[in-house]
């Protein structure tokens, strides 16, 4: 007879000579037909283990591994001011893109595998067995839980082994080198990127059109649960810079009952007869936000799954975006069209563009 620690009900092990034969019932503590513990295979020495120059040639492999991680975050830093992007090059963004990709697979593959090898041929493989426990543990077992780290800090070797040490320590802090650089890439070259995404193309007395044709939009073609995808006049015209100011200016134009919308009393005159238009970017990461539900008046980011409540003024009822969509106020002209009153009066797209 044995005792459960927890429980304290007796346990039958499954060859004393009291135990049945027939199957357990499935609601025995220990089934009487359990399969016997096989145990572990005999441990296999590695050859770092039984040979001390394999074991200096593989500390030797992982350390020059890191330090080809820090040449190849390093090489993507300088890949990136010595290939520049130039306006409407394409050679120009595929040699960058070319050799930064090379520079941060080196960085990244050198890191990765360095750490494999050192786990593989230097640190301790010598099999061990956790007891799993349902409650927290004695004050005697966290002690020793401390005293497994410290052993686990010697079997590694990485108090001691200061040269993969160091190597992994310096490939891990110049590894993120590379992506704080490249981030000033992902504004405007040669303007305040905080001021640039503060305002968009949409200007008083610019009509709406639909993209991509760049169609003039009436009142009178939006009817009741529609919506379009809108950008500025002039927009499919430009030369230069098209996406970026798409990328900034793309609206989704939807019509409600008039009754349906409730408006801040400084808004009641952003919409026209129950059409609103509201910025197309999500406030939460910058996706287009393409779903409109028009029973619900929902509008749904699909990749994060921000939900915006269009009647309203786009306010947030799901998902992690923080803050409203910003609306476009809008009128008409003296043929009907749609046209906006002025741009945007707050920043669009992701919240962090606000915090300059």
């Amino acid at each position: 007879m044995a005792k459960d620690d927890n429980g304290g009900k007796d346990l039958i092990a499954a060859d004393s000579p009291g135990a049945h034969a027939e199957a357990s019932s499935g609601i025995a503590v220990v089934a009487r037909d359990a399969v016997a513990n096989p145990g572990l295979p005999p441990h296999r020495k590695r050859v770092t283990d039984l040979h001390p120059k394999a074991e200096r040639h593989a500390e030797r492999a992982v350390y020059t591994l890191f330090y080809l991680s820090i040449v190849g975050s390093i090489w993507a830093i300088a890949a990136y001011m010595i290939f520049p992007m130039e306006g409407d090059d394409v050679g120009s963004v595929r040699l960058n893109n070319l050799f930064i990709g090379l520079g941060l697979a080196l960085a990244l593959l050198a890191l990765g595998i360095g750490a494999v090898h050192w786990g593989k041929a230097l640190m301790s493989d010598h099999e061990g067995v956790d007891e799993r426990h349902p409650v927290q543990g004695s004050d005697e077992t966290r002690a020793r839980a401390v005293e497994i780290f410290q052993e686990a800090n010697e079997e590694s070797g990485f108090g001691r082994r200061t040269l993969i040490r160091n190597s992994l320590i310096g490939a891990l802090v110049v590894f993120p080198l590379p992506a704080v650089v490249l981030f000033r890439g992902l504004g405007p070259q040669n303007v305040d990127p905080v001021e640039a995404l503060s305002h968009t193309m949409w200007k008083k007395g610019m009509r709406l059109t639909i993209d991509p044709s760049g169609t003039p939009i009436k009142a009178s073609d939006v009817t009741l649960g529609s919506a379009f995808h809108v950008i500025p006049e002039g927009l499919v015209d430009l030369e230069h810079g098209k996406l970026e100011e798409k990328a900034k200016a793309a609206v989704l134009l939807m019509r409600l009952k008039p009754e349906d919308l409730h408006e801040q009393p400084s808004r009641k005159n952003w919409s026209y007869d129950g059409i609103v238009a509201y910025s197309k970017i999500c406030t939460h990461v910058g996706c287009p936000v393409a779903l409109y539900e028009q029973q619900t008046h929902h509008l749904l980011c699909p990749c994060h799954q921000s939900q915006f409540d269009v009647s309203n003024e786009c306010a947030v009822i799901f998902g992690p975006a923080k803050r409203p969509l910003p609306q476009l106020p809008i009128t008409v002209d003296s043929e009907g069209y749609l046209i906006a009153q002025s741009d945007f009066t707050e920043p669009v797209g992701p919240s962090f563009w606000e915090r300059s």
